[in-house]
């Protein structure tokens, strides 16, 4: 199993969706990617479930999200 993390601060929508699948689609199951965004990436949610991800969302002390997704 392999980490990976991107930071996706700072980019606007729908960059940082974008960035974060095309990351998932080079990885192997089983991985794990750490993403940090300004906003809850409330639209990338649903293609995590189409494509059966896990994830879990947590708010950092700045406003920002941490998102963790296994693939």
């Amino acid at each position: 199993m392999a980490e990976y993390s991107l930071n996706n601060r700072g980019l606007t929508p729908p960059q940082p969706m974008i960035r974060t699948l095309q990351k998932l689609d080079e990885m192997e199951k089983g991985d794990r990617l750490t993403i940090n965004n300004d906003r809850q990436p409330m639209f990338l949610y649903p293609e995590l479930d189409e494509r059966g991800y896990s994830y879990e969302t947590s708010q950092l002390p700045d406003g920002s999200f941490q998102i963790i997704i296994t693939k």
